[in-house]
């Protein structure tokens, strides 16, 4: 058998990255910035990983993220180095709803995470009656201490115990089921909402923690990077996107790494990871790919499974896969969706009955572009289903399997959220999107899991993990952190 190749230069520094997502390709724009000689490895045909792009009715549309958090530059600010910020738009005003078991509700637009800044403000108070409200404001007499004093704590510990079980139930879970596809007992407050502890202590209770968020502030006054990312996404205007999706941002980041001299390797899939004398070796469909510095940006299971054999130390941190998840857009010629029954779009409390999506976005309420794009009567929704563990109330019933199952839910599920009957005869094209075990996964006790791995990777020095599993969900933490582990790499 002939024996493996070796792609090897030792003229200058050099590295691999295996894995071409938004966070490996930020890695080798960081590393080539740096004078440092890259190969990006990509298993499959595409780059961008959860930034990605898919046709319907001849639109080419995001298929996955969507838009960004705006309570950190650093999207913005990644948009503006590529030549792109002109491209950069908010959504368009009328905010989100909550589709609850009693009905349809205006989602409050100042929260995080669907947690309230105010519990008395008209939205909230319509939400949660007037026990709840009373129940939430009572977080103003509390001492700070309360779900601040233990090391790790759950989105739902902390909810209930400082603002009750209502603002859990009818505000929280959905939010954090439509952005999370998980249940907020499960979910580590500080990866999904990093500072908002902190600002309980300096602000005095959890509603001012929030507006502190909100207003992009953290304890001691400074921005908190990829606050926003974890929080309330899907309602208020704390979010932006590009012109023509944010599936354009890739393009120009292929661009910018080619001019840098990048070598991109797309098909590519890395079997295996070795030590050498002079730092790395990554085996790839019969090719071995030496370097001095190994960033390794696929999702947690993976990335650990793939450097166990040559990192031991790391082998007992594989993280918990994140929940499948399935997208279906459907393009519907329906001029009724024209006044925007449910604004911008819709997330699900899970003890909703007869609906199995755990969020709806009506992108061209949404997006002036889009709606400018598709014409008059033509609508772009999306439905998102897989929402992983969920106890607040739930049934358990079986998420639709295959497309066609997907399809005639989302008709059902769309009919039911809009209030508008969608049917079959309606839709001019649709897709399913699905995303296996990508979104990441933020279980109790999550920090300091994260804290370790890196603690691990500095000590080696040669070697950065990165991704959303480490920094958190939403594309402003990924676009913040990749190129700081990067530097601290490099330094």
């Amino acid at each position: 058998m002939e024996a493996a190749r070796t792609a090897r230069d030792t003229a200058a520094p050099n590295a691999v990255v295996v894995g071409g997502g938004i966070s490996g390709l930020l890695a080798a724009r960081e590393l080539a910035r740096a004078g440092v000689r890259t190969t990006v490895l990509e298993a499959s045909g595409a780059w961008g990983g959860c930034v990605g792009s898919h046709v319907v009715a001849g639109l080419t549309l995001d298929s996955g993220a969507e838009s960004f958090a705006t309570r950190s530059s650093a999207v913005a600010d990644l948009a503006a180095e590529l030549d792109l910020a002109g491209k950069i738009v908010a959504p368009q005003p009328g905010g989100a709803w909550v589709q609850l078991p009693d009905g349809p509700r205006e989602l409050p637009r100042t929260g995080v995470l669907g947690i309230p800044a105010n519990p008395w403000d008209p939205e909230v108070r319509r939400t949660l009656g007037l026990l709840g409200s009373l129940r939430a404001s009572v977080d103003k007499l509390l001492p700070a201490s309360i779900g601040t004093r233990t090391e790790a704590t759950s989105v739902a510990a902390l909810v209930r115990a400082r603002m009750g079980r209502r603002v859990l139930q009818r505000l929280v879970a959905p939010v954090v089921g439509g952005v999370h596809s998980a249940d907020p007992d499960v979910l580590d407050i500080d990866m999904v909402a990093p500072g908002l502890r902190a600002g309980i202590r300096d602000h005095g209770s959890l509603a001012a923690a929030v507006g502190a968020q909100r207003r992009g502030v953290a304890a001691g006054g400074a921005a908190v990077p990829g606050a926003a990312s974890s929080g309330l996404q899907k309602a208020g205007s704390a979010v932006a996107g590009l012109r023509g999706g944010m599936h354009t941002l890739i393009p120009a980041l292929l661009s910018d790494l080619r001019r840098q001299g990048v070598t991109l390797l797309d098909g590519t899939r890395a079997d295996a990871v070795e030590r050498t004398a002079d730092g790395w070796r990554v085996s790839a469909g019969g090719t071995a790919y030496d370097a001095g510095l190994l960033v390794v940006a696929v999702e947690g299971p993976a990335a650990i499974e793939l450097l166990a054999g040559a990192m031991p130390e790391l082998a007992g941190h594989r993280p918990e896969p994140g929940p499948d998840v399935s997208l279906v857009t459907l393009v519907v010629d329906l001029p009724q969706l024209g006044a925007r029954p449910r604004g911008t779009g819709i997330l699900v409390a899970p003890q909703s009955p007869g609906v199995q999506a755990k969020a709806l976005t009506h992108a061209t309420a949404k997006w002036e572009w889009l709606a400018a794009q598709t014409g008059p009567g033509t609508h772009v929704v999306r439905l998102s289903y897989g929402r992983g563990d969920t106890r607040h109330g739930a049934r358990v019933r079986p998420e639709p399997g295959t497309d066609g199952e997907l399809f005639e839910a989302a008709l059902n599920d769309a009919s039911m959220l809009l209030s508008v009957p969608v049917t079959a005869g309606d839709v001019v094209d649709w897709d399913v999107v699905r995303w296996g075990g990508a979104l990441p996964f933020a279980s109790l006790g999550h920090k300091r899991r994260v804290a370790e791995v890196r603690s691990i990777c500095a000590a080696d020095g040669t070697l950065a993990v990165v991704g959303g599993w480490l920094s958190g969900n939403g594309l402003a933490a990924i676009v913040a952190d990749t190129p700081n582990q990067v530097r601290q790499l490099l330094s």
